[in-house]
């Protein structure tokens, strides 16, 4: 009796979606077709940023950053809710939670930033164009990634290592279906405005800092395209720009609205918002860029061909 209670000290109950059993059915579904599509997307769109000589720029480089971390977003996921889903145990370990947590943060700060510096090479490109090889040359962009990446891993390493110190006493049922720091915030019967302060001031430096960049950025940007005469020539600029703008719509606006409300607002519509960003966005992304990227979509054309006629 000892031993079980041990154990359930040490774990948490991941409540789900749903009970239903048809609906666990459609959900398990469509959540692999999700998966499945996410991973193919995105990493076909590495492969032919890597395959393709002139799409050796500093654009496709984040873009393919940004591809890897959509990857790792839905990796650290999707699994867990399908795994929940089907298994009549819901628990999971408090160390496991915490390396989901820590994963989930770490790579969706590094989205945010990513999508920030992708913002900031459309402005050097459009509004700077005679010096944009020097400003954004190989050591910058490599530096800019590596930057992305090292913050928001640490970043998030900081805030899970504060919020589990704090006692899980309430229930062990957390409302969620994976482990995030608002709901898991409820789970406590200390006080947790320092944590939520600590998410707060995270979220706007990594969510806010990005998102005003990106809007400084577009600022810039459409006042430059609106001073071209031709009007294929400001088609051309806002092409270039129209899926970046899609995809920080989405993704910031969903960050925004999860992470920047005290804890005591949350209700089951969280859980919407969060499959939203977590989950769909990911697949979205290589499926916006690449439908409205002439080069990416004459790369893949061209590889068909090849293989068809490799096959012939």
């Amino acid at each position: 009796m000892k031993n079980s209670n041990h154990t359930a000290l040490d774990r948490i109950i991941l409540l789900g979606l749903t009970n239903i059993p048809y609906l666990q059915a459609i959900y398990v579904l469509l959540f692999f077709i999700i998966y499945i599509t996410t991973l193919s997307a995105n990493s076909l769109l590495i492969i032919v940023v890597r395959t393709n000589e002139q799409l050796q720029t500093p654009m496709y480089f984040f873009l393919s950053n940004l591809s890897i971390t959509d990857i790792c977003l839905s990796s650290t996921i999707v699994p867990r809710i399908i795994i929940n889903t089907l298994s009549q145990d819901r628990s999971i370990s408090l160390s496991d939670c915490a390396l989901q947590m820590f994963s989930h943060l770490a790579v969706g700060g590094t989205e945010c930033l990513i999508l920030a510096v992708m913002a900031y090479d459309r402005y050097a490109a459009i509004c700077q164009p005679l010096h944009y090889n020097t400003v954004m040359n190989k050591t910058f962009c490599i530096c800019m990634a590596a930057g992305s990446w090292t913050f928001s891993f640490t970043s998030a390493l900081i805030h899970v290592f504060f919020t589990f110190q704090l006692p899980v006493c309430r229930s062990h049922n957390l409302n969620h279906y994976f482990c995030e720091m608002p709901p898991f915030f409820r789970l406590s019967c200390r006080d947790t405005w320092p944590n939520e302060l600590a998410m707060f001031i995270t979220a706007g430096i990594i969510a806010m800092c990005s998102f005003l960049l990106t809007l400084i950025s577009y600022i810039h940007i459409i006042s430059t395209i609106l001073k071209i005469r031709s009007s294929e020539g400001r088609q051309k600029s806002f092409s270039t720009c129209a899926s970046h703008l899609t995809v920080v719509s989405l993704f910031y606006g969903t960050i925004l609205f999860m992470y920047m409300r005290p804890h005591s607002a949350y209700s089951d519509i969280d859980k919407t918002v969060s499959i939203f960003y977590s989950t769909v966005i990911p697949m979205l992304n290589p499926i916006i860029y690449s439908m409205r990227n002439k080069d990416v979509k004459g790369t893949l054309k061209k590889q068909m061909t090849k293989q068809h006629f490799e096959k012939s």
